[in-house]
């Protein structure tokens, strides 16, 4: 895969598609590298006329890794921030939005539709947020706001989720990530036994494991600041798509997301959890590739 430089770091990425066609950015979520996003999607999207380009975060994959600076303690962290205080963090959520706008400077594109998933939505909202006339427009999935009084996740969920693996041994890592996505899945869209074995083992060849990268990112998902007045001014189109059954972010926290939008767009689906399972490329399909070509035509 292809890497360029971009807000002083090196970005990992892979395009599908024309180049000369309309970009969709796709960044993912929390401790998730660039191939959480299922390939079928992105050439599902490709074949509808777009140029979608995927990438890794900085932290994860084989983007940079800021291996000099510290891995702050998640807990501690979410226990100031609880407390009203403001610690530093070596970067934060627009940090990473400027990331994705260097990787659209380097790609020669002047806008593009942000999608974002899980933390990749707040990513991409800071995007829309910071850099409208970049923004095509935006799609927020599986996300939230950040208002504090929002349901939280199921406890035993989120346990899964930010425990660390046994080890760093293959097989470790291996289970440790079958664990999270039987965790994260919806109901109406299981996983079988062996997809989730050969994602966990493709996503643990991908890259090593760092946990103190994965600790950096979840710094900055855990400073970040409400952003429900900062995107009540947002005037591009928007989608939010969120699973009735999310078990990491419940489904409030969509609806919360399209009352701060002007007339963004709300779609909830029954069963979807918080992962992208081959089952739910149809769907993702449809809504995404839909809204973004509804998008383009009204340009026209």
């Amino acid at each position: 895969m292809p890497h360029v430089r971009a807000n002083g770091i090196d970005i990992e990425y892979e395009s599908f598609g024309r180049e000369s066609d309309p970009l969709i950015l796709l960044i993912m979520g929390f401790g998730a590298q660039l191939i959480f996003w299922p390939e079928a999607l992105c050439e599902g999207l490709a074949a509808k006329g777009f140029r979608v380009v995927r990438f890794d975060n900085r932290d994860i994959g084989k983007s940079t890794h800021l291996a000099g600076q510290p891995a702050p303690d998640p807990r501690a962290l979410f226990a100031e921030v609880m407390a009203g205080r403001h610690p530093h963090v070596p970067y934060s959520l627009d940090d990473m939005a400027n990331d994705t706008v260097g990787l659209m400077d380097a790609l020669g594109a002047d806008r593009a539709h942000i999608v974002g998933a899980s933390m990749g939505g707040m990513i991409a909202q800071f995007v829309a947020i910071n850099h409208p006339s970049r923004t095509k427009s935006l799609v927020s999935i599986m996300s939230t706001t950040g208002r504090r009084d929002l349901p939280s996740g199921n406890p035993e969920t989120l346990s899964v989720l930010f425990r660390p693996p046994n080890s760093t041994s293959r097989d470790d890592l291996i289970e440790a990530s079958i664990l999270v996505q039987t965790a994260v899945s919806g109901p109406g869209f299981p996983l079988s036994e062996a997809e989730m074995r050969a994602r966990a083992e493709r996503r643990t060849d991908y890259a090593p494991f760092d946990l103190a990268g994965i600790a950096r990112q979840s710094a900055a998902l855990i400073v970040a600041l409400p952003r429900n007045a900062l995107l009540n001014q947002l005037r591009c189109p928007a989608l939010v798509l969120h699973g009735a059954d999310d078990p990491v972010i419940p489904a409030a926290a969509a609806k919360d997301t399209v009352e701060s939008i002007t007339g963004a767009e709300l779609i909830v689906v029954p069963g979807m959890g918080h992962d992208f399972p081959s089952a739910l490329v149809p769907v993702f399909l449809k809504h995404i590739g839909g809204f973004v070509a509804k998008v383009e035509a009204r340009a026209l």
